[in-house]
């Protein structure tokens, strides 16, 4: 079977309410900016929500839609997909729609439990000083306890010093070697684990209560691993190096596969039920079946891609671009849109908040939060450097920032 790429075609749509460039859109398309009911419609229609005139309450989600779990192909296919064999590309043409996310049409009960956490900005109470590059951070949202990663060790921070700016580490977790180097780390769903990779040529477990301690060594067979994701289940390990993916049973610490990927699409890697996904430098978005380790589809996303993450749910894969754009992929329905932010960047992380009615993406020096799905924006961070990590408290209450020496806490205000 073929096994070509599947050329990108989005429906497009504005971030921030600012007024869009017509970036990767024929003039000869005869497309409109202008927030017409039917496009209006459309953009209800691409989340699933029914479309009303904006005189009129409606939900924008329900806790149904936001709740669906990552599919395997069969289900994939059940659910509408096209029938494309392992490794070849789906084909898919939705139409193009640009408009301005501030006009559409579509709103909310004041009293949507979703939307009841969406902050409507925020506020910086204290800096973290790690000392060195902040190049991986976590937040639990139970203890509000900070880790900061980065060459050498990893720093936790407990909740008083969120407030003060001079206060020391709660603990100094000393990497093996003095010349490791974290730049990678997640949470477990607990929040009582921790797991870390990087320069290290082993991915760390680490037990967080009540002392943070080693728990685990997972001899890696590559140099650097450039980045993590774990199960919902916390059952399973995804590390990402060059070429190739290590497939983890984190109950067993044993390595169950090395993956082999495209060597240029292994930049970063996300996981959503039974689907895994790579990209990187190559620009294409690939997604695999984790039981079978058959190629589902790939899609040319036109740009490098510098970060995948996911909503609560499992229902849509958000991809982060080098040109600051953010493409979004649903994991059971051949859709696929874009939103663009018209600006090459360094550093692009994402990162969906746990209620899953808003995301933060940090592009540079600005990190702004988006609901989700009207794309509206919430609130915006200016730093004063470039931001190389984020992270969201599960409880939705903080937002933490890492840069070149320092880690940046802000509260949510709703």
């Amino acid at each position: 079977m073929s096994g070509e790429k599947e050329e990108a075609s989005f429906r497009m749509f504005g971030a921030y309410g600012e007024p869009e460039e017509r970036r990767d859109v024929l003039e000869s398309s005869g497309i409109s900016s202008q927030p017409e009911p039917q496009v209006q419609q459309q953009l209800g229609s691409l989340f699933g929500v029914p479309w009303h005139p904006a005189d009129q309450e409606t939900s924008m989600v329900t806790q149904q839609q936001w709740h669906l779990q990552g599919l395997g192909r069969s289900e994939l296919q059940a659910a509408g997909l096209p029938d494309a064999q392992p490794g070849e590309a789906a084909e898919s043409s939705p139409r193009q729609v640009l408009l301005e996310p501030d006009s559409v049409g579509v709103r909310a009960t004041a009293t949507h439990p979703l939307l009841k956490r969406a902050p409507q900005g925020s506020w910086k109470v204290g800096t973290l000083f790690h000392g060195k590059r902040v190049y991986a951070v976590a937040i639990s949202g139970s203890t509000h306890h900070v880790y900061t990663c980065g060459s050498g060790y990893i720093r936790v921070w407990d909740e008083s010093a969120l407030h003060a700016g001079d206060k020391a580490p709660r603990a100094q977790l000393d990497l093996q070697h003095p010349q490791d180097r974290v730049v990678t780390c997640k949470l477990f769903p607990d929040e009582r684990s921790l797991i870390t990779g990087g320069a290290s040529q082993a991915v760390t477990l680490w037990d967080l209560a009540p002392t943070p301690q080693v728990r685990a060594q997972l001899t890696s067979t590559g140099p650097t691993c450039y980045s993590l994701a774990v199960s919902s289940d916390a059952h399973i390990c995804l590390a990402c190096f060059h070429g190739f993916v290590e497939i983890w049973d984190l109950q067993n610490q044993i390595l169950i596969r090395k993956h082999e990927v495209p060597v240029y699409g292994s930049r970063c890697v996300d996981i959503t039920g039974n689907i895994f996904w790579t990209g990187g430098e190559d620009t294409t978005l690939y997604s695999w079946d984790l039981r079978s380790y058959q190629r589902l589809h790939q899609h040319n996303l036109q740009n490098e891609i510098l970060s995948i993450t996911h909503d609560p749910g499992e229902e849509w894969v958000l991809a982060g671009l080098r040109t600051s754009d953010i493409v979004f992929l649903h994991t059971r329905r051949n859709e696929q849109f874009k939103a663009l932010m018209k600006k090459y960047t360094r550093h692009h992380s994402l990162k969906f908040a746990s209620c899953g009615s808003y995301f933060v993406t940090a592009i540079d020096t600005r990190l702004s939060g988006l609901e989700a799905p009207s794309l509206q924006k919430l609130f915006q961070i200016e730093e004063s450097s470039g931001i190389l990590c984020c992270d969201v408290s599960s409880d939705n209450q903080y937002l933490v920032m890492g840069s070149s020496s320092s880690a940046t806490i802000y509260q949510l205000l709703y």
